[in-house]
C-alpha cells in the first residue's frame, strides 16, 4: 500500500468522494453540455461558416501546442503515489516555462501558418492564441491538485464558470462585430477566468523553482503520456488540416459543426469521467476484483446514458441539422450521420485511457496513440478525394477496425479484461445500434414538427435499448445500478427541497 500523500482526499472517503463526483459530475455535465449546444447554435446563427472555418484552421495549431505544453504532467500529479509538495512545485514550474515558451513559438510562426493555407487572416488570429497557451500553463497543477483530492464539487463550479463565461463573451462580441474574433474572445475569457479560480480553490502556492528528487521519473511518466497525446494529435486534427488545406474553409466548417455538435458533447461527458475516475482508480491498484467492478460499472452506465442519444441524432440528422443551426446548414447534415457511426464506439473507447494511465502504463498508452495515427491517416488519405463527407465516412470506418485491436492490446495486463468489456457492454453497445436501425425506418411515421419527431425518436432509441438489454444478466445489472442512481438522486432532492410555507 502506497503512503498517504497531503494532497490525497482524506483516508476512507473514497467510495464517497467518488459517489458525490459522479452526482456533482453528472450535473455540472449537463449544464455544461447545455452551454456546448447553445455555443454551436447561437453562434453558427450569429457568424457565417466560413467564420467557423477560420478558427477551426487554427485548430491543430493550437491543439499541438497544448499537448505539448502540459507534457503529461497533470495526469503525473493525479497518478503519483505519495505526492510530495516539492514534486508539484517541480511540476508547475516546468508547465509555466513550457507554456510561455510555447506561446512566443506559437506569435513567432504565426506567419508561417497564415502562408501555409494561403489564408491571410490566419496570422494574427495565431498570433492573438499565443496569449491563450501561456496563461494555460499558470493554473495546470492546481487544477491537478483539486482533481487528485477529489474536489469535484469546486471543479464543477470552475468548469461551469467558464463555460458559461465563454459564451456570453463570445455572443456579446459577434452582436457587436460579427467575426471570428468573437470566437477568439470566448476562448480567451474561458481560459483567464478559469486559471484565476483554480488558485483561488486549490489554496496551494508555488515555490522558487527548484529540481525535486523523483522529479525525473515523473517527466518519463509525463513523456509516454506526451507521446500518446502528440499520435492522437493527427487522429484528432489531420482531418481539418486536410479539409482546410484541400476544400477550403466554407467545407471545413461544415465539417466542423457536424464534429463539434456530435462528438464534442460526448467529451463533455467523458472527460469530467476522467478526472472522476483516474484517481479514484489510481487508488485500487491493490484492490483488483474492487478495480474492475469500479471501471466496467462506471463505463457501463456511461454508456446507457449516451448512446440512445447519439443513435438518435445520427438516424435524424436530417431533422436535427436545420433545427439546431438553421437551414443555411443543411449540408453539414450527411457528416453529421457518417461521424454518428464514430459516436456509437468513442465513448466505449476513449475511456480505456483510464486503465493505461492509473495502471501507469503511460508507455503502451504512447504505443496505442501511434496506432491509432496510423489508422487515423489511412482513413482521412481515403476518405478526402470525396470532400468532408468522404474523410467522415473513413473516419467512422477506422473506429470500427481499431476497437477491437484496442481492447486486445489494453487487456492483456491489468485486472480488466476485453471478456470482462464485451461482457459488461456489448449488450449496450449492440442495442444502441440496433435501436439506430429501427429509428432510421421508422422516420416515416414521425411527428412532422422537428421538435416533435426529435423527442418521438429519443423516447424510442432509450426504450428499445432498455427491452433489448433486459435478457442480458449484465443489462440488468446495469439497469438496476441507473434506478439506484436515478432513484438516491430523487430522495436527496426532496430532501433538499425547501418547505412550502
Amino acid at each position: 500500500m502506497s503512503a498517504q500523500s497531503p494532497f490525497d482526499p482524506p483516508a476512507g472517503s473514497l467510495r464517497a468522494s467518488v459517489g458525490r463526483g459522479a452526482v456533482v459530475t453528472a450535473a455540472s455535465q449537463a449544464v455544461m453540455v447545455a452551454t456546448q449546444m447553445a455555443s454551436v447554435i447561437v453562434l453558427s446563427r450569429l457568424l457565417a461558416p466560413e467564420e467557423f472555418g477560420l478558427v477551426a484552421m487554427c485548430a491543430p495549431v493550437l491543439a499541438l501546442i497544448g499537448m505539448l505544453q502540459d507534457f503529461g504532467l497533470v495526469q503525473a500529479t493525479v497518478q503519483k503515489p505519495g505526492l510530495r509538495h516539492e514534486e508539484v512545485n517541480f511540476l508547475f514550474w516546468i508547465n509555466v516555462a513550457l507554456s510561455v515558451t510555447l506561446g512566443v513559438l506559437l506569435f513567432l510562426i504565426s506567419p508561417l501558418v497564415a502562408a501555409f493555407y494561403h489564408e491571410p487572416r490566419i496570422g494574427p488570429l495565431i498570433a492573438a492564441m499565443a496569449l491563450i497557451v501561456a496563461m494555460n500553463g499558470f493554473g495546470a497543477q492546481h487544477a491537478a491538485l483539486l482533481n487528485r483530492k477529489m474536489e469535484y464539487g469546486r471543479i464543477a463550479l470552475i468548469n461551469v464558470a467558464g463555460a458559461v463565461t465563454s459564451l456570453a463573451v463570445a455572443i456579446v462580441w459577434a452582436l457587436v462585430q460579427p467575426s471570428y474574433w468573437a470566437l477568439f474572445g470566448g476562448q480567451l475569457a474561458g481560459t483567464l477566468l478559469p486559471t484565476g479560480l483554480m488558485w483561488v480553490a486549490s489554496r496551494w502556492r508555488p515555490g522558487l523553482p527548484r529540481g525535486a528528487e523523483g522529479g525525473r521519473a515523473l517527466i518519463g511518466f509525463g513523456a509516454g503520456i506526451t507521446g500518446f497525446n502528440f499520435a492522437n494529435f493527427f487522429a484528432r486534427n489531420l482531418d481539418n488540416v486536410l479539409i482546410g488545406r484541400v476544400w477550403g474553409g466554407a467545407q471545413l466548417g461544415l465539417y466542423d459543426r457536424a464534429y463539434k455538435l456530435l462528438l464534442m458533447p460526448l467529451n463533455q461527458v467523458a472527460n469530467p469521467l476522467s478526472r472522476v475516475m483516474i484517481p479514484a482508480l489510481s487508488r485500487m491498484l491493490d484492490e483488483p476484483g474492487r478495480y474492475r467492478s469500479a471501471y466496467l460499472r462506471v463505463l457501463a452506465l456511461s454508456l446507457l446514458l449516451v448512446l440512445p442519444g447519439v443513435a438518435t441524432a445520427t438516424a435524424l440528422a436530417q431533422t436535427l441539422i436545420p433545427l439546431a443551426l438553421g437551414e443555411q446548414w443543411a449540408g453539414s447534415a450527411p457528416i453529421f450521420m457518417a461521424l454518428g457511426f464514430a459516436g456509437l464506439l468513442q465513448p466505449l473507447n476513449n475511456p480505456a485511457g483510464w486503465l493505461f494511465i492509473s495502471q501507469g502504463r503511460s508507455t503502451e498508452f504512447m504505443v496505442w496513440g501511434f496506432a491509432t495515427a496510423g489508422f487515423a491517416v489511412a482513413a482521412f488519405v481515403l476518405g478526402l478525394p470525396y470532400g468532408a463527407l468522404g474523410v467522415a465516412v473513413a473516419y467512422s470506418v477506422s473506429e470500427y477496425l481499431k476497437t477491437p485491436v484496442l481492447w486486445l492490446y489494453v487487456g492483456r495486463r491489468g485486472a480488466v479484461g476485453p471478456a470482462d468489456v464485451a461482457r459488461a457492454c456489448g449488450p449496450i453497445v449492440l442495442a444502441a445500434h440496433a435501436a439506430l436501425g429501427m429509428l432510421w425506418l421508422l422516420r416515416p411515421w414521425l411527428a412532422e414538427g422537428r421538435i416533435e419527431s426529435l423527442l418521438q425518436g429519443t423516447l424510442f432509441c432509450y426504450l428499445a435499448t432498455i427491452l433489448m438489454i433486459l435478457p442480458f444478466p449484465q443489462g440488468r445489472a446495469v439497469l438496476r445500478e441507473a434506478w439506484t442512481l436515478l432513484r438516491g438522486a430523487v430522495l436527496r432532492g426532496r430532501r433538499t427541497a425547501p418547505t412550502p410555507g
